[in-house]
Order: structure tokens, then sequence, then C-alpha cells
């Protein structure tokens, strides 16, 4: 069966002025034509070729012994060509560009940018690519609880989180409560594996175990005390998204902090504000 959108070994079974056509096997009526210019000079009916199958303009199949960026269900970082009425031109490494449509895409692109996506074939039965790569990812990553690893954000929830795609390979998604800083879709981030879950997927944290990020989080009050004048407009009690959207800190962890600075005799804490000492 000739599948597009794959690699395939097939047989040399006709040869024309514009070509030769290929199958699986002699005899088979499901043939694809590989055009001359890609044919190797020294090929021969009978003789087995390494091929990719897609679309031409003309929308018929057709083989080609380049090989794509991904292929059919892969997941990599393709290049925007140009952007028109339907969508985005993604370079992937054929002399025909594969469309990233509109409706596939969970921001606009823009060109020359490297994008994060994956192959997929479209319901009139073309290859096309999707940013919205979740159901391609791998659930089988070689990853335990506390490894740290790097990852591409492909899509944000407001109710679930921040989605990564580690090694632009495997699954894995930073909660809501672990989310800080601005993060957006298509940055790098590096994270701890706080869990590897049933289904393999991976939950991770981009902050440290608590002992190890209090210094961090005391350095960055005091970093910000410094820029207002020695002092923090708000304490502890604080509402904690007003704690959060200021320090990028949950509460409890502003809490710790500010305890640690306090313990080393560094600052006072007023009814409404937190000063050096």
């Amino acid at each position: 069966m000739l599948k597009i959108g794959e690699r395939q070994e097939l047989v040399i079974i006709k040869k024309v002025d514009f070509g030769v056509y290929l199958a699986e096997k002699q005899g088979d009526e499901d043939k694809v034509l590989l055009p001359k210019k890609q044919v190797p000079a020294d090929a021969d009916l009978g003789d087995r070729i390494d091929v990719f199958l897609y679309k031409d303009s003309d929308d018929r199949l057709i083989a080609t012994t380049r090989m794509p960026k991904i292929t059919l269900g892969e997941v990599g970082f393709l290049k925007v060509s140009d952007v028109g009425k339907i969508g985005a031109f993604m370079d992937w490494g054929l002399e025909k560009d594969v469309l990233l449509p509109f409706r596939e895409q969970t921001r606009k692109v823009k060109k020359g940018e490297n994008v994060l996506c994956a192959l997929y074939v479209d319901k009139s039965g073309r290859l096309a690519v999707t940013m919205n790569v979740y159901e391609f990812l791998r659930c089988d990553s070689p990853y335990h609880k506390e490894d740290r690893v790097t990852g591409t954000v492909y899509e944000t929830s407001k109710n679930f989180g921040v989605f990564v795609a580690v090694d632009n390979i495997f699954s894995g998604l930073i909660p809501k409560k672990e989310l800080y800083g601005d993060i957006q879709i298509g940055d790098e981030v590096t994270a701890r594996i706080t869990e590897v879950r049933e289904d393999g997927k991976l939950t991770l944290s981009v902050r440290e175990k608590a002992y190890l990020q209090i210094d961090t989080d005391a350095q960055r009050i005091s970093e910000i005390m410094e820029k207002n004048g020695g002092v923090l407009p708000f304490t502890d009690k604080a509402d904690p998204e007003l704690i959060r959207r200021e320090m990028n800190m949950s509460k409890n962890e502003f809490k710790r902090a500010v305890g640690h600075l306090l313990k080393e005799g560094k600052i006072v804490i007023e009814t409404d504000s937190i000063r050096f000492k």
C-alpha cells in the first residue's frame, strides 16, 4: 500500500521518458511516479528506491528521493517561508512548501520564524502541518522525577497551565500553580520534573524545591526593594494575586523568603510595607 507522508522503499516497475513508476512489488496496479530528475542515474527495473510520498501542485500523489524535515505524525521545527490568505507556507525540505492553515495556528506566525509543528493528513487527503501538537507527542520518555529537562511551549491554558513539548518529542505540562513569569507559545523553557504520571506524561515546574528556592526568592525580593528605594509597598499578608503578579511567587513562597530575610536581620515588617533594616 502506498502511504502518503511516509518514507517507503519501493521497486521500479516501469520506465518512461519522464521518470519511473514505483510500487510495493512487481505486478501491483497501485503505483506512483518518481520524476526523471529524481531518478538515480544507474536505476533500472526491479531496483528498490527509498522515497517519500506526497501530493504535487496538481493534487497527484508523487514520489521524491528528497526527505522532508518531518514525516507523518512527527513533530519538529519548520521555518515560515511566507504567509498567505489561507495560512502560512512552511519550508519542510521539499520543492513544494507545506501549508500551516490559520485554523491550526495557536498564535499568528511571521515569515522567517521557526515554528514547532506536526505533519498530518487533512480532510481532503493532503499533507498539512499543525501547531496543535498535543496528540502527536510521545508518552514514553526516559526521564524520572527530579530530572531537569528542556522543551518548547506549544499551548497555554488559563485553566490548566502551560503545555510543553519536552525535547520537542514528549508530552509535558507546567500546572497553573507552578506557573511564574511571562511564558509564551514558542518559548524554550528549562524545568524540573515533579511527577511522571501513570500515562507517561510529565508534570513540570520551573521552580526548584522549596528549600533550594528560598535563597533565589529572597534575592529577588531584595533586588526589587533596592529598585524601590529599599521599600516593598505590601507585606506577606497581601492578596495572593498581588504577590504572584508583582513577585512571580505564590504567597507561601513569598512568606518563606520574607521569613528568611527577617531571620537574617536584613528587613523589618511594618503595617503595610517591608523595609530594609
